[in-house]
Formats: C-alpha cells, structure tokens, sequence
C-alpha cells in the first residue's frame, strides 16, 4: 500500500492554513497514519506554527521542506503566497528524514554525513532521496555533491533549492517542527518504490560548442580562450544575455546537458558573467534559446518522460519542481505548467479520480538527467518525480 494526500492553502493566517491543509489531508487519509511529509510554502507566512501543527496531528512524522516562490498542488494547481502540503502513507516503503546544519561551512562534508546518517538509520536499501536544501548561503552544486558522495552515485537525488522570493536575503528550511537556515534537509525513501523522473527545460542550442577555459565556482570567464561577455556579443548583438538566453553544459559523454542561468552581474573589466551554479572548467558548453511557448510545452516534456521511466504500473502521486527563473520569464503564463501536467497525467493514466500533485518553485532543480544517471543540479527546468508502489 502506498497512499499519497495533498493539503492546499492560500490563507495568509498560518494557523487557519495550518487547520486547512490538516483538515484536506485527514479526509482523504480515511484514518491512515502518514509516516512522512514534505511541505512547501511561502516565506513570509509562520512556518513554525505550521510545522507544530502537522507534528501534534502526526507525532512522529518524518517531515522535510521549505520556502518557495510558488506552490503547485492538484487542489489548487499554482499558487504563490500559499502553503502545500504531500503526505506519504505506505506500508511498503521506509521514511528517513536527517538534517544537516550549517552547511555553509563544508557543504561538502556535512551533506556527506546527512545522507550517510539517513542510511545508517535505515533497514533497507536506499532507493530514492528527496531534498530542498539551502540556496543563498553556499553552492547547490557542492550540497548535491555531498549527497552524492553520502548516497552513492546510482541513487537518484530529486527536489529543488528554497527559495524566497526573489528578495535574494534569506530561504528557509524544514526539519520536523524546525524552521533552519543555511541547512539542508533530506528524505531517504527505501523499500518497494516506483518511481521515474523526467527532466527538460524548452531551451535549444544555437551555435557552436566551446569548452571553458577558465571558471571559478560560478564565475564564467572564458570560454575557448574568449571572454563569455564576447561570446554572447557574437550571437546577440550586445553585451546583456537576454532572459530567453542560457547556457547549456553538456555531460561528460556529450549528450545530455544541464542549464545554468546568469543571476544579472556582468564584468566588462574581466568579460565574465556569474551565474546561479558552478561551471566546471574544461566542460563543454553552448549558448541556448527558447521562447515562452518552448518553455511551457517543456513541462508536457517533463512529465511524459517520467511516465516513460516509471518503474511501476501506474503511479500513486507526483512532484514537480520548476525554476524560479522560468516563473519570471513565463509571468502570466507560469500557471500553464501545471495544468499541461494535469491534462498530460490525465490522458495517460486510468485512474478514477486526479493523482496528488505537490510542487514548488526553487532556485536550482536536482535530478538525474537520464536513467541510471548520476543526479545533477539545474536552472531553468521543470522536473517531475513520479512515485507509487505498483
């Protein structure tokens, strides 16, 4: 057995919202006990409040989240200002929740030893992790590479960066009734899971590939020997990458790529270009395009993939996590997402009623790009995460 709820609120009041998602979520569970949550909400509501709530309602509960920029669920599709919330009840699969604290000081290491102490606690096999780390305060690419180093390179990593916003000040996370900063939180899922993934983002390349010559952290300099800002000059005419223009950078075998986004500081002195993530140097890399209907259909994109990988016969619930950046880009239209992720679900599963979605808007995606690949970490995209025991 493996049943997924979902809780949606956009009152401002954390205590009613708190009383509302807790009041969805009771009624559908029938008096099923949930072992395990993951919560989303918006930053200025009182997330403590909240989280007290949820942990008296289920003492016990293995519960991670954090802050976003918007909040999607199958109750009330996208939202922002609003708190979501997924709960996990299953006999089948095990539910370990651990924290690491001030990461900042060796992401690293103490990420490393997060997700060595979720495995030690669990009686089975790790099958699947689930995070919403710290974004501001350290790179996303060295929490994933902890984790990774913690978890082993074959256990697929999926979730997002908090957010706040785009205030750029402070993001929180979420540890049982903990409301932390600079931390990073993560689920360890063992036991009888299905589940596939789907990734994509609605860029495509434009011009030639170049290989970075020199970066730092998430500092792009050079790219075959040329100031990045040259670069981008070649092929857009000025010196500025517009919102519609990324930058891909490609796996070692040289087909699948992740995306990196530019946070807006620009070097004419230097001609770099500081991005939200670490580019690697000697990576191959290209400049990509896309337009807003590119950006929408690729959530359509996402999840038919995740569907294609799903391990099972027919999932019990769905994650989706999209890129503050493309909520920015998309304005009016970033509601589209979910609903081309609702009528897609829809069209291809025979269920009888909608599949519990959940989902919030991060500054970094985490997901495997391919199967049986090594997780990577994002901008610009849309990930589904498909989950169930059948």
């Amino acid at each position: 057995m493996f049943q997924v709820v979902v809780g949606h609120s956009n009152d401002p009041d954390g205590v009613a919202a708190a009383v509302e998602i807790l009041e969805q979520c009771k009624s559908a569970l029938q008096s099923k006990t949930p072992q395990a949550g993951i919560l989303f909400a918006a930053p200025e509501l009182d997330h403590r409040i909240i989280l007290e709530q949820i942990c008296q309602t289920f003492p016990g509960i293995q519960l991670i989240g954090g802050t976003s920029d918007g909040e999607i669920s199958s109750l009330l599709e996208f939202q922002q200002d609003s708190v979501t919330l997924m709960l996990f009840c299953s006999d089948e699969v095990e539910f370990i929740a651990t924290v690491g604290r001030q990461v900042s000081q060796d992401p690293i290491a103490i990420a490393r030893q997060t997700a060595e102490l979720a495995k030690a606690k669990a009686t089975l096999p790790p099958r699947l992790c689930l995070t919403s780390p710290e974004s501001l305060t350290t790179s996303g690419v060295t929490i994933l590479e902890g984790l990774k180093q913690g978890l082993g390179q074959e256990i697929p990593i999926v979730g997002g960066t908090t957010g706040d916003q785009w205030q750029f000040r402070a993001t929180k996370q979420f540890f049982g009734t903990e409301v932390l900063n600079d931390s990073v939180p993560i689920l360890l899922l063992t036991g009888n899971l299905k589940f596939g993934y789907g990734v994509s983002n609605g860029w495509h390349p434009v011009g030639k590939k170049g290989i970075v010559t020199k970066a730092k952290g998430n500092v792009l300099y050079e790219v075959d020997g040329q100031p990045i800002l040259e670069v981008y000059q070649s092929y857009l005419g000025d010196i500025r990458p517009s919102p519609e223009y990324r930058l891909a950078v490609y796996e070692p075998e040289g087909t699948h790529w992740y995306m990196r986004s530019s946070n807006g500081h620009y070097d004419h002195a230097s001609g770099s270009i500081t991005f939200f993530a670490d580019i690697p140097e000697q990576a191959t890399v290209q400049i990509v395009h896309a337009s807003r209907d590119e950006i929408v259909n690729a959530a359509q994109v996402s999840v038919q993939q995740a569907l294609e990988r799903y391990t099972g016969q027919e999932p019990a619930a769905a994650l989706m996590f999209s890129c503050t950046g493309r909520l920015y880009v998309l304005g009016t239209r970033a509601k589209e997402e979910y609903v081309i992720v609702k009528d897609s679900l829809n069209q291809s599963l025979s269920l009888n009623q909608q599949l519990p979605c959940c989902g919030f808007y991060t500054y970094g995606e985490i997901a495997p790009l391919k199967l049986q690949g090594e997780s990577q970490f994002h901008n610009e995209t849309f990930v589904t995460l498909l989950l169930g025991c059948q």
